[in-house]
């Protein structure tokens, strides 16, 4: 790799190549955000952009608040005072030296205490894929002195929810017969993560689940109320999710809360920036016709595996409860077939945990990906979301170049028409859902592309690499 490159992480923390200010490392302002935005541009790791530098110092504002933001207030309130006319409420008070004639005679209550002001108004920023989403609200997070904050990716922290509740009801009591009784799990979830974080910042915020759809509305409806400050990226506006999804009426309340909460802000320059003057890291994206290219991938893992403190073999994870194996692997490196990834049932928990193991994977024999394989493809797109995510390095060998990868036909299989029988959907329903499922496909197929795009650079790279680091990633 050709020496002296510099990342936007490494350009921002050098100021002395970059710039000639040399602000206090232990000082942050929100001028000092946009200030980091500036010596990147400099260092020529970042194109200056109007509409990144506006969103930039909308989000700088934000994060000069939280710095002595806390949602606590709205965690425990003050108690209700009571109405002393009431006699039901009020309790009965001893006269005392201490009691104002008033109170004696039972006259008026001092001023009942002011409700809490209303939290700060997150951010929903939405455009097109490779617009800069990511990087400024990673600028942003890396920028907040607020230690109760979390960045996650939005897949993992629906995971993460589903299980919370998953928790909550399996420690309830068994129900017997003739004492039933309901709970409703999502509130108590909900404070819980409150009591956590006051500032949760989502990456690729999306809704393809009715399971997720179905339970949106209370989650958020309850973080906001509890002062939970909401940043999010996504590829659509907020009037956009779930478009066409199965019982969409029932979540469209939740775009009004998203809306009364968070500014909403389009960022789309019509720039993919991934695809724009990248150094690549060598050849990391082969086609299954060139000749030795089975071969090369072969002599990389080899290299690669020289520097393992580990053998090459099978290894287990353990993932909620299930065992899934992967054939070939060496340390922190696993060597797989699309078939071994995307062609059994996993998901985004399966993926997240081979992206805290692993942080290069060899991905071989990955087909044309076509409608009628949209679960192989759509395994694929999530899996790369969470290796995008947590900096995996990829290195593929594919059967056709990736502007190729992924054609929008194939369209309803056999399967789609029964699960339409069984939903008793047709006509117009039917065809919004296959309309929802198609285009929700799309949109994932070009944010995939778009990001393999950037896996392939230097700089993506050196940012995987996780042999200098003692810091493992966060499951």
């Amino acid at each position: 790799m050709p020496q002296g490159y510099t990342s936007w992480r490494t350009c921002s923390s050098s100021a002395s190549s970059c710039s000639s200010e040399s602000p206090a490392a232990d000082v942050f302002t929100s001028a000092q955000t946009t200030g980091h935005y500036d010596r990147l541009v400099q260092c020529g790791s970042l194109r200056e952009d109007a509409q990144q530098r506006y969103v930039l110092q909308r989000l700088a504002q934000l994060q000069h608040t939280l710095k002595t933001y806390s949602n606590s207030v709205y965690l425990n309130p003050p108690p209700p005072r009571l109405d002393p006319k009431d006699d039901n409420s009020q309790p009965q008070k001893v006269k005392g030296p201490s009691m104002t004639t008033a109170e004696n005679k039972g006259g008026e209550s001092p001023a009942k205490e002011e409700p809490p002001p209303r939290p700060p108004k997150g951010f929903y920023i939405y455009g097109d894929v490779g617009t800069g989403k990511t990087m400024l609200m990673d600028i942003f997070y890396s920028h907040v002195e607020n230690t109760r904050k979390k960045r996650v990716h939005f897949n993992g922290f629906m995971l993460d929810i589903h299980k919370r509740i998953h928790r909550r009801k399996q420690s309830l009591p068994k129900r017997r017969l003739g004492n039933m009784f309901t709970y409703d799990p999502i509130s108590p979830v909900a404070m819980e993560i409150s009591s956590e974080t006051c500032l949760l910042c989502f990456d690729e915020f999306q809704v393809t689940d009715i399971a997720d759809a179905m339970i949106l509305k209370q989650l958020f409806e309850t973080l906001f109320k509890t002062g939970v400050v909401v940043v999010a990226t996504s590829n659509r506006p907020p009037e956009d999710l779930y478009k066409n999804g199965l019982q969409r009426d029932t979540f469209l309340p939740f775009i009004d809360v998203l809306k009364e909460y968070c500014h909403t802000i389009c960022l789309d320059a019509g720039i993919d920036y991934r695809r724009l003057d990248k150094v690549a890291s060598g050849k990391l994206y082969y086609l299954t016709g060139e000749p030795g290219a089975e071969a090369f991938l072969d002599t990389l893992f080899e290299d690669l595996a020289l520097r393992q403190r580990s053998v090459t073999g099978p290894r287990v994870l353990t993932v909620l409860g299930r065992d899934v194996t992967l054939e070939k692997t060496c340390g922190s490196i696993a060597d797989c077939t699309f078939d071994e990834l995307c062609g059994r049932p996993l998901g985004a928990s399966d993926y997240l945990e081979m992206a805290r193991l692993f942080d290069t994977v060899f991905i071989r024999h990955i087909p044309m990906l076509t409608l009628t394989l949209k679960d192989q493809a759509r395994r694929f797109t999530t899996l790369i979301d969470n290796f995008y995510d947590k900096k995996v390095r990829v290195v593929l060998l594919a059967a056709v170049p990736l502007d190729r990868l992924f054609v929008h036909s194939g369209g309803e299989d056999e399967r789609d028409r029964q699960l339409l029988d069984d939903l008793g959907l047709s006509g117009e329903a039917a065809e919004r859902l296959t309309l929802f499922t198609a285009e929700e496909e799309i949109f994932a197929f070009q944010r995939t592309v778009s990001r393999l795009m950037e896996m392939q650079s230097e700089k993506y790279w050196m940012e995987g690499d996780r042999s200098h680091s003692k810091n493992r990633m966060d499951t």
